[in-house]
């Protein structure tokens, strides 16, 4: 499953850097998205595969931390870009003829760079309540990688402070991409019932039926994750939402951009054929 997500993922990068017709602002958030889900997978399941072979599940708490803080990073950026590619989408549907006005270069970079900033002030404040707490030892964590929710519910001091922090930064982490995503599908939903042509109406779903796939993908077990750690007493249900989580939906984002897109299957059978 690791070498399908970073394959996969790798060919999709492949695929539009090597194309000019795809050097465009979609197809560039694309990219970044596709290495944001490389860098968020490789934060794990290495670590995973080495305790596997290892038999051992020990993590330092230093380890413990960075692996934590890399996770959130990802997580979160990987959050940022589904709400600025459906910002992009709703750009393309409700503005047309300014949408290469709007969408400019600089704008395209600026977004990508504020949702790395917000993503790393995020995963910092996380690392921040956890080192507040007290140094453990010994302690077992129901999952197969250092889980925030799980590793901030082990704090010893100042709980009430630290739950504050924690729902907090995680209510603006999932309510600002959530509430980016739902406006633009709202507008873009009113612009879809206003068409008229069936044709019309066919070109705007094809354009946004991706990423609606990943987005209720990525935040449906996102949810289920957040939500699951703090109401549930079963640590395998635990365990397999955060496979669902962190494993499967980067693992079917190449196939759904893929398998859905004309033009990204036509790079990849030209890449193909020269290969051959």
């Amino acid at each position: 499953m690791y070498l399908v997500i970073v394959l996969g993922n790798l060919l999709i990068i492949l695929a539009v850097s090597s194309d000019s017709h795809h050097h465009t602002t979609m197809y560039f958030f694309l990219c970044n998205l596709s290495l944001v889900d490389i860098f968020l997978i490789s934060t794990m399941v290495p670590k995973m595969i080495v305790d596997i072979l290892t038999h051992s599940r020990g993590i330092s708490f230093v380890g413990c931390l960075t692996q934590m803080s890399f996770l959130i990073l990802s997580g979160c950026m990987d959050g940022m870009l589904l709400a600025v590619m459906a910002y992009d989408r709703f750009v393309a549907i409700c503005h047309p003829l300014h949408y290469s006005v709007i969408m400019n270069p600089r704008l395209c970079v600026l977004l990508v760079v504020v949702s790395f900033l917000f993503s790393l002030l995020d995963s910092q404040l996380h690392n921040l309540v956890a080192l507040r707490s007290t140094h453990f030892k010994d302690v077992e964590i129901s999952n197969f990688f250092c889980n925030p929710s799980q590793v901030l519910n082990l704090a010893c001091s100042e709980t009430f402070t630290n739950n504050i922090i924690k729902y907090f930064v995680g209510a603006m982490s999932g309510f600002l991409p959530i509430s980016g995503i739902f406006f633009s599908y709202c507008k873009i939903i009113s612009s879809f019932l206003r068409i008229s042509s069936t044709g019309g109406k066919y070109k705007a779903f094809s354009t946004c039926g991706s990423h609606l796939s990943v987005v209720c993908l990525f935040y449906g077990t996102g949810i289920g994750v957040y939500l699951g750690s703090a109401v549930s007493q079963s640590p395998r249900k635990e365990a397999v939402a955060s496979v669902m989580y962190t494993v499967v939906s980067p693992m079917l984002n190449p196939f759904i951009y893929s398998l859905r897109n004309r033009d990204i299957k036509s790079s990849l059978r030209r890449i193909h054929s020269r290969s051959v």
